[in-house]
């Protein structure tokens, strides 16, 4: 029976980037991961390998829709769905191998298997018993259910099958205007399917700011989406090929049918704490089913902590990167800190959609006074030449101090952009910082000077 510091329970980028914290602060450190890989859901079947393929079939409309204006003559692309898949399998691997070399270099044990944790100070795998002073949770999330549709991952899909369809589909339905239904919905959009998606709310990407929202709804559509908001899903019946969604229309109670070759149920994701034994130990849970924890990432059982996707909070890799890096601190006697108003989101679509901060939503409920700096790329040079001027910057600021509240953004590159905000809000920047700071031109980056400069006397190119 091996005895370690810390047992992390799970390998996804909360567990991986955890266990390599502690092993750099010192601490003997395990990692319990039952796949065949390291990485987790991310970088197995979630973030890595839907960027894939959203960079794919991005590369496939630049040619057919911007090469020839720029004189690059010839026949389009045609479309090899199988070395498209292979492409993402090399990826998922470059990045799950990358991964296991990061463990060795670290001197940090992958004991394979699924996990669970008899009593406090313990961490069964398969038959084994290995003792640790703190035990981390960092199993991540599963698909959420939806009542009245059966999962099969070959008509009706979660995004893990989404990944590997056989073919693209010719209609595809996607349930829920979520982050994941999206990105999805714009890659098999641009490879040819008809994409409709059905959501509950009455807008695209709850908890978005609001002008954001309609503005990315109003670009899908215009990329051949079809929307039905306002929707709940009753059923869906599947044969071996096809698919029947029946939906009804909440304002009217009216019943309505699609029919699809796919059906993707994009409705969230929800904590996987099956099998930890989690129960019988009498750690506290949400009544969301997520592990309830304090200040310090602790449970109410001393020694077991969690984090990521399996505690309260964004559902996001970055999220319980950061987490995990905070409780190796914690547990190595440092101050863990994780700033939870900078914690930015993103939608890798094209064009990409990001935020971080509060939304205007927000500021006019807390009763803030704010004012807002915009600027449309279509005011910015580089984003013109390259066909990529659609969208918008915005900043929040606050009317009195000019400290950034927020940020919300939509056009090319925000989801790298929103770093600049990122880094002004962890250091208390008001908008006239970011203003004074020199931007190379010609760059996106030039649209968040501007929009910065609109919460002051102007932008200079509106």
């Amino acid at each position: 029976m091996a005895t370690y510091d810390v047992i992390i329970i799970g390998s996804g980028p909360g567990g991986y980037v955890s266990a390599i914290r502690c092993a750099q602060l010192g601490l003997k450190t395990a990692c319990v991961e039952g796949r065949e890989t390291l990485g987790g859901t991310c970088l197995n079947v979630g973030c890595i390998p839907s960027k894939a393929l959203l960079h794919a079939s991005h590369m496939l409309h630049e040619a057919e829709t911007n090469f020839a204006a720029m004189g690059l003559k010839g026949k389009s692309p045609s479309v090899d769905w199988k070395q498209m898949q292979a492409y993402k399998d090399g990826v998922i691997e470059q990045n799950t191998k990358g991964v296991e070399f990061l463990f060795k270099k670290n001197k940090i044990d992958w004991l394979k298997g699924w996990g669970s944790i008899p009593e406090p100070g313990k961490v069964k795998v398969g038959d084994d018993v290995h003792e640790a002073k703190n035990i981390v949770i960092a199993t991540g999330s599963v698909s959420a259910s939806l009542a009245g549709v059966e999962v099969d991952e070959k008509v009706v899909v979660t995004s893990t099958g989404a990944l590997t369809l056989p073919k693209v589909p010719k209609k595809m339905v996607v349930i829920g205007a979520g982050v994941i239904g999206l990105e999805m919905g714009s890659v098999y959009a641009r490879l040819g399917a008809e994409v409709h998606v059905i959501e509950f709310l009455d807008h695209v990407t709850p908890g978005m700011d609001a002008e954001i929202s309609k503005t990315f709804q109003r670009t899908l559509k215009k990329q051949g989406f079809t929307f039905t908001l306002g929707a709940a899903v009753q059923k869906v019946e599947a044969t071996k090929t096809k698919a029947k969604v029946t939906y009804k229309i909440l304002k009217t109670e009216a019943e309505e049918t699609v029919d699809a070759d796919v059906v993707l149920v994009a409705t969230g994701r929800k904590p996987f704490t099956d099998g930890l034994g989690l129960d019988a130990l009498g750690v506290e849970m949400t009544d969301r089913g997520q592990v309830k924890v304090g200040d310090h990432w602790n449970t109410n059982i001393a020694g077991i902590y969690a984090i990521g996707d399996a505690i309260e909070g964004p559902m996001l890799a970055h999220k319980a990167e950061d987490e995990g890096i905070a409780v190796a601190e914690t547990l190595a006697g440092q101050k863990g800190h994780v700033n939870y108003g900078v914690i930015p989101g993103v939608i890798y679509t094209s064009p990409e959609v990001a935020s971080v901060g509060q939304t205007e939503e927000q500021l006019k409920a807390a009763g803030r006074a704010y004012k807002v700096g915009k600027f449309s790329f279509m005011g910015n040079g580089r984003a013109k030449a390259n066909f990529a001027a659609e969208g918008f910057v915005k900043i929040l600021a606050d009317a009195e101090t000019d400290r950034v509240l927020g940020a919300h953004m939509i056009g090319p590159m925000v989801g790298d952009l929103i770093h600049e905000i990122c880094v002004g809000m962890e250091f208390g920047a008001a908008a006239e910082d970011i203003a004074r700071t020199c931007h190379a031109h010609p760059t996106y980056s030039e649209a968040v000077r501007e929009a910065a400069l609109a919460c002051g006397d102007g932008a200079i190119h509106a």
